[in-house]
């Protein structure tokens, strides 16, 4: 195995080597944003979209998207990183950006330093998998549908302790609730049901992240023509759902087979993940 290293504003470092001190805002406060990309070989995927997230995100916390290095030289140094670490094959990125040290709510300044980290993946492509999972409702905590709801933050503890919850009931994973009652997303992932010829997904005023995967299925479902409709999801809407399925940048799509009583099919996933795999990586 070769000696991994991480990128800490655009500088590659061992990945033993601490590079954060106590003082860091992720730390104190949750102070940053995280973007999980999917690479195949040196080749990143939809990373425009992960950017133009990332810078939006920024904006609407009041970070300054100008003290990163900009999209050409961060893409440039994310694939400097795979090639250092020899990572050839399916790879997830995590990139984290976090307001710089200083101040106490209140910032000292607004720009940023950023921490991008490599895991290897099992398959170089989107697989699908092959034993569906099994899904209930966290309901302990309710996700607020409100600006924030949509951005990937450094604080997590909603997604942990449905996962935790997920665990203790013996389930793959859980869909998590809005304030309303209504389904906003799974523990790290966004929400499909398919209805006939139709999908199915929370709208963003729902609370849900704004899923860069959520974004391709759209794009790819209303390109073969079928209606995708982004609307609000209740527990009735998914125990009449012919398939669920879960969407994120890393895994692709994950095909649920079971929530309470009711069993789903796996058709439209495998058509997805199919269509996904020959369109970015030709096969």
């Amino acid at each position: 195995m070769h000696k991994q290293f991480i990128c800490y504003n655009g500088e590659m470092l061992p990945s033993e080597k601490p590079v954060l001190l106590h003082t860091n805002r992720a730390f104190c406060y949750g102070d940053a944003l995280f973007e999980t990309i999917h690479a195949n070989g040196t080749r990143l995927q939809f990373f425009e979209s992960h950017y133009r997230r990332l810078t939006e995100g920024m904006r609407l916390i009041g970070m300054e998207p100008e003290s990163l290095p900009g999209k050409e030289n961060m893409e440039a140094g994310l694939e400097r990183l795979l090639n250092k670490n020899h990572l050839y094959n399916g790879v997830r990125i995590r990139l984290s950006v976090f307001r710089n040290s200083g101040g106490l709510y209140k910032p000292s300044d607004n720009s940023v330093s950023y921490i991008a980290e490599t895991v290897p993946l099992q398959d170089d492509r989107y697989l699908l998998n092959d034993k569906g999972l099994k899904a209930g409702v966290f309901s302990g905590i309710k996700k607020q549908p409100d600006k924030l709801a949509k951005l990937k933050t450094a604080n997590s503890l909603l997604y942990i302790s449905a996962a935790i919850y997920a665990r203790s009931e013996g389930l793959d994973d859980c869909f998590i609730q809005n304030t309303a009652d209504n389904i906003a997303e799974a523990t790290s992932s966004n929400i499909f049901i398919v209805k006939g010829d139709t999908f199915f997904t929370p709208s963003l005023e729902e609370g849900c992240v704004a899923g860069i995967m959520r974004e391709q299925i759209i794009r790819l479902a209303r390109g073969q023509g079928i209606t995708c409709s982004e609307t609000a999801i209740d527990e009735n809407d998914l125990l009449s759902a012919d398939e669920c399925f879960l969407t994120n940048a890393v895994s692709g799509i994950r095909w649920v087979v079971a929530y309470r009583g009711k069993r789903y099919y796996s058709k439209t996933a495998r058509t997805l993940t199919r269509l996904l795999n020959q369109e970015q990586f030709g096969r």
